[in-house]
């Protein structure tokens, strides 16, 4: 499994970001910082309650547990706000069964994530 490996020339607001993709692979989430009312939501339904509540998802989430790459991370940065464009791969016992691309957005105002924004795309 791939991972968002630390990049030098990330701003801290992007490594926050980062450290988010990097426990969507590794399922840890230990270095991801979150806000207590964080929240989620994906293709407009709410997934994320909490910063307690995502930290646990990210470490033993089903859904999280066939993601096998995250590749071609591009991130942008506008005040407190950052995007990320990357494909992530998701499969079962080592076969790649899907690739989506995915937009997340994050409002990071104070070093901790509040909100993120994803959506998802599929890959032709």
């Amino acid at each position: 499994m791939a991972a968002a490996a630390p990049n030098p020339a990330d701003t801290p607001r992007q490594a926050v970001a980062r450290a988010y993709i990097d426990a969507l692979v590794s399922h840890d989430a230990s270095a991801v910082p979150f806000a207590p009312d964080a929240t989620r939501v994906e293709a407009g339904l709410k997934t994320g309650y909490s910063g307690p509540q995502l930290i646990q998802e990210l470490n033993h989430g089903i859904q999280y547990s066939v993601i096998q790459d995250i590749r071609d991370l591009r991130m942008t940065e506008c005040g407190d706000v950052v995007t990320a464009r990357y494909l992530l791969d998701s499969g079962v016992a080592g076969v790649r069964l899907m690739t989506v691309d995915i937009t997340e957005t994050f409002v990071i105002p104070d070093g901790t994530i509040h909100t993120i924004n994803a959506t998802i795309d599929p890959v032709v």
